[in-house]
C-alpha cells in the first residue's frame, strides 16, 4: 500500500509553525521603535541642544552609568534589538515579494543577522557592567 503523498499546501503549513514567532517579532520591533526612538531624538537631538535640559543629564560618567545597567540592557533589547528583527522582517518578506532568492535560505539569512546583532549589542551592553 502507498502512503498518501503530503500535498504543497499541508507542506507549506508545516513549514510556517515559525510564523506567528516572526510576526510578533516584527510587530514588537515596529511598536519598540515608533515609541522609543522620538523619545530619544527629542531628547539628544532637540532638548540638549537647546539647552532646555541640563548639560550633565547626558554626561560620559551618567549615560554610562545608565546604559551598563539592567535598565540598559532593556533600553538596547527595545530599541536595538526588536528593531532589527522588525527589519529582517520586513526584507525577508520584500524579497519573497519580489521573488528573489530562496525564501528558506532569506529567512535563515535575514533573521540569523538580526540575531547576531542583537547579540553583539545584548553582548556590549552586559561586557560594558562587568567592568
Amino acid at each position: 500500500m502507498n502512503k498518501p503523498s503530503v500535498s504543497q499546501h499541508d507542506a507549506h503549513r508545516r513549514q510556517a509553525y515559525d510564523e506567528p514567532l516572526w510576526w510578533g517579532l516584527f510587530s514588537a520591533g515596529g511598536v519598540c521603535f515608533a515609541v522609543i526612538m522620538p523619545a530619544v531624538i527629542l531628547f539628544i537631538a532637540v532638548l540638549l541642544p537647546l539647552g532646555l535640559l541640563p548639560a550633565e543629564a547626558l554626561s560620559y560618567e551618567r549615560a554610562s552609568g545608565l546604559l551598563f545597567s539592567i535598565p540598559g540592557l532593556l533600553f538596547i533589547g527595545a530599541a536595538v534589538c526588536l528593531p532589527l528583527f522588525h527589519a529582517a522582517h520586513r526584507l525577508r518578506h520584500g524579497l519573497f515579494d519580489l521573488s528573489l532568492g530562496n525564501d528558506t535560505l532569506n529567512k535563515k539569512v535575514m533573521y540569523g543577522l538580526a540575531a547576531l546583532l542583537s547579540l553583539l549589542a545584548l553582548g556590549m551592553v552586559v561586557a560594558g557592567m562587568l567592568n
